[in-house]
């Protein structure tokens, strides 16, 4: 089997419009969540999120692709891009061919779908762009990306509600892991900040409305955000004969289904997905240092993943740091997951593991080292990256140091 490494990353999101702003921010412990901006946001009782603030599309794409690239495409269009410049890879001839792109979303063109949805019921109008299918579906900035880089092999969209992007980066590992490819843009976006998005998650009743706190005991719900990362994964083979730069590897992925209830998690679910994630990467529980948790500033979440940590690494649990960056860019839904793993490179590639702002209280069923407010310094080989959705799907992603 092919070993999997990471030669590029690219992203745009409430801290940053880049890796080095984002990972600078995370460094810093900022925080991204403010006021929403946004048409009939006096009409929500939720008014803040990770929002990408000052952003036009106008600086970035033309008339005639605006037409065309809904708010989650362009924001993998942009992260894609600094991914693949890192990268260095050009995609022609035969390496055209056995590059894939396999991204993650979960509302796709939902900015997209409210626009056109207040123009014919709220307007009245009776007609609507020609592009608003391809505008909205789920596999637009996959396509897009596919076509702005020449990529011809295997592409497709995962939608697995909070899990998607960490689905994508799985599934990317494995086709190269065996074979099917030499290379696979992946990661995953997501644009829902706008009323619609926010309304319907409103009826949930799982929103904050000030801040989110994972793991504090005063903690009151989840805040929403938005944008994307998108990565360059690659044979390390292939890697290693054109002398990239390596910046970590992919050792281990697994997934799971709780089977148990559509939006309460389950400790068993997480807990299976860890150790399966430990087991396909051959890594000893004592191995990993930190861990990059889905920690959505739910209760119901934080004490779940709490469990399933302390199920699946015993002793070693009080031993682990771990941390949840929603707490500075907000829970950005299906591309949540790609903008974490950025955590996790700087933790293994700068030695800097970043904290869980906002944490005020402890938590007894919480009692885990949490990183607090504060970043780290610290040396770290293995990492995991956990992600936990609705409907029960899990996905876990384990990484090393090269």
């Amino acid at each position: 089997m092919n070993r999997v490494v990471i030669t590029g990353q690219g992203t745009i999101n409430a801290l940053g419009r880049s890796v080095a702003e984002t990972q600078d921010a995370m460094r810093e412990g900022r925080c991204g969540i403010g006021p929403l901006d946004f048409r009939d946001v006096d009409r929500l009782s939720i008014r803040i999120g990770g929002q990408v603030r000052d952003y036009d599309a106008e600086d970035h794409f033309n008339r005639q692709q605006i037409a065309l690239y809904d708010r989650f495409t362009q924001f993998t269009l942009l992260s894609a891009r600094e991914a693949i410049a890192q990268s260095g890879l050009s995609f022609a001839g035969d390496l055209a061919a056995r590059t894939g792109v396999v991204l993650g979303t979960s509302g796709g063109g939902l900015n997209t779908q409210d626009e056109n949805y207040r123009s014919v019921y709220e307007d009245g109008k009776n007609r609507v762009h020609p592009f608003v299918v391809p505008k909205l579906m789920n596999n637009a900035a996959a396509s897009h990306v596919s076509m702005e880089y020449n990529i011809k092999g295997p592409g497709f969209t995962v939608a697995t509600a909070c899990a998607s992007s960490n689905h994508a980066m799985g599934l990317a590992y494995q086709l190269i892991r065996g074979g099917s490819a030499d290379a696979v843009v992946t990661g995953g976006s997501e644009a829902m900040l706008c009323f619609g998005g926010v309304k319907a998650w409103e009826g949930l009743r799982v929103m904050s409305k000030d801040a989110c706190r994972p793991f504090s005991a005063n903690r009151n719900g989840m805040v929403q955000g938005e944008g994307a990362a998108v990565y360059v994964f690659e044979s390390y083979e292939h890697a290693r004969a054109r002398g990239a730069d390596i910046i970590a590897e992919i050792i281990g992925f697994a997934m799971s289904s709780d089977a148990a209830d559509i939006v309460m998690p389950s400790k068993q679910g997480a807990a299976r997905a860890m150790s399966g994630a430990l087991r396909d990467g051959g890594i000893a529980p004592e191995q990993v240092s930190y861990i990059n948790a889905h920690g959505t500033g739910t209760a119901a979440n934080d004490k779940t993943e709490c469990a399933a940590v302390a199920d699946v690494f015993g002793a070693h649990a009080d031993a682990l740091m771990i941390s949840s960056t929603k707490s500075m860019h907000g829970h950005a839904i299906g591309g949540t997951g790609a903008i974490e793993l950025l955590a996790c490179t700087m933790a293994l590639r700068e030695g800097v593991i970043a904290p869980t702002i906002g944490y005020e209280e402890p938590d007894p069923e919480c009692a885990l080292d949490i990183v607090p407010n504060e970043a780290r310094d610290a040396k770290v080989d293995v990492v995991l990256s956990n992600a936990f959705a609705f409907g029960g799907f899990n996905a876990v992603l384990a990484l090393r140091a090269v």
